[in-house]
């Protein structure tokens, strides 16, 4: 078995040039503890801009080295510094959802937003073609919709420009710091929702010192997915802290997903059982294959979806190197003695749940710090996950106290549960129920997110 770090050599993760990056980036760093102490206030800002500006010439090598397995980097160019197109009709709130899953996430509260604003247009911003992706299939022309600039004030300021929001929502944890100051600068309420700080980000962002506590201060409102998150996020800050609940939670499943689901089924086989390795990383196949490899499940089909579309092809290369009968979900039509089905889609992974029998939650076996595991739940499906959830701490303990979800901690635990699942529809129907009733009774942070938007932004209903 190969270990993690060879692993991640191999798939093209780690490479000579993004190693260089990260020696420079080291000493800057280094440079930056003995500076960040300075007694003016702006310097801390000013560095960071300068460390951006710094790595600026990197951004065509940047963009270029993704484009390679994901060609949708160079389209919307642009847009990254600043310079758009369309213009808007009427006035904007914007949010800000990086990739898929904050998108997903946010689709609740956007849907709210679009129903209570309806003289407002709803911009979301992304990072990622696969966010941007997500957005178009989710919400398609009701929302406006670009890529957020690089954190220049100048491409900043641009954007700002350009779009004028009444009101800009940042989802999560995305902290950039020369947009939250230009946006205090310029009087444009500016709320940190959904927020959630692990202690690991914690750490990081403390080693900034005055930059991020700064930040957080500049924000119109802080508000917390959980307690922990809120406790975390208040010491950064040295403020008052809200805590709202997940949205995340209100994410239900829609009748057209769950009869997708099961379309897909009868075209896999109605008889047969299904094991869903979602959103899965880096070295993760391998590790689950070796796991199913040593179940004893007649007919089991196990579907694996890749976190990320980019690594659809390295992970069908794996598939054939190991000589696995598989077949791609963008074939349709399944055919016959196949082992595995590779979930090639984009935006099916509330259909790929509806589908199987047993989930499990990628990000969770190696240390990624896990995915979001609610929409497998609120499914009904009996979820497993890995002990690498630092990014969904709470949610993920609390599935596993309310018998919702099971934990494993090595393929060997992996293969044993899945074992006794795949041979106990009892087992299995119990662990949904209770999956059904976790998700339902965590519900109503959009609700609460709205409230506190009016409550901050009165802007918004002139």
């Amino acid at each position: 078995m190969h270990s993690y770090h060879n692993i991640l050599w191999r798939e093209g993760t780690i490479n000579p040039l993004v190693v260089s990056v990260k020696r420079f980036a080291k000493n800057i760093l280094c440079r930056w503890q003995a500076l960040k102490m300075c007694e003016n206030s702006t310097m801390p800002r000013l560095l960071y801009t300068l460390l951006i500006c710094l790595f600026l010439p990197l951004t065509p090598l940047r963009l270029l080295w993704r484009a390679r397995r994901q060609p949708e980097y160079l389209q919307h160019v642009g847009e990254r510094f600043g310079f758009f197109k369309a213009f808007p009709t009427k006035p904007v709130i914007w949010l800000h959802c990086v990739s898929v899953g904050e998108t997903r996430g946010a689709a609740p509260l956007v849907h709210k937003l679009i129903e209570r604003y309806p003289d407002h247009s709803i911009l979301i911003t992304h990072g990622t073609p696969t966010g941007r992706a997500t957005s178009e299939q989710l919400f398609g022309d009701k929302v406006l919709r670009c890529y957020l600039p690089y954190d220049l004030p100048f491409a900043v300021r641009r954007f700002l420009r350009h779009y004028q929001p009444q009101l800009g929502l940042l989802l999560e944890t995305e902290l950039w710091f020369n947009l939250i100051h230009i946006c205090r600068e310029q009087a444009i309420p500016l709320l940190l929702v959904n927020a959630r700080m692990s202690e690991k980000s914690a750490r990081s962002y403390a080693k900034l010192g005055r930059l991020a506590r700064q930040g957080l201060q500049q924000l119109t409102v802080i508000a917390a997915q959980t307690e922990q998150d809120a406790s975390r996020l208040s010491a950064l800050s040295g403020q008052h802290v809200e805590v709202t609940g997940n949205i995340k939670f209100d994410v239900t499943p829609t009748a057209e997903a769950i009869a997708a689901g099961v379309a897909l089924r009868h075209t896999w086989g109605i008889g047969r059982p299904v094991f869903l390795a979602a959103s899965t990383r880096v070295g993760e196949e391998e590790l689950i294959l070796d796991a199913v490899a040593r179940l004893n499940v007649p007919g089991l089909l196990t579907v694996i979806v890749p976190r990320h579309p980019q690594r659809f092809a390295v992970v069908a290369a794996l598939l054939q190197k190991r000589v696995i009968a598989f077949a791609r979900r963008s074939d349709l039509v399944t055919k016959g003695g196949v082992a595995v089905i590779l979930g090639d889609s984009m935006g099916e992974m509330d259909v790929y749940y509806a589908a199987c029998d047993v989930a499990f939650i990628g990000g969770s076996l190696l240390p990624y710090g896990g995915q979001n595991l609610i929409e497998a739940c609120a499914l009904g499906k009996p979820v497993l996950i890995g002990v690498h959830t630092y990014n969904f701490t709470e949610s993920t303990l609390h599935a596993v106290e309310s018998g919702a979800a099971r934990r494993v901690h090595d393929t060997q635990e992996l293969t044993n549960i899945l074992q006794t699942l795949m041979t106990d529809s009892d087992q299995r129907s119990r662990m949904g129920e209770a999956g059904i009733i976790f998700a339902e009774t965590n519900r109503g942070a959009t609700q609460r997110t709205l409230e506190l938007i009016q409550r901050h932004c009165a802007r918004t209903t002139e």
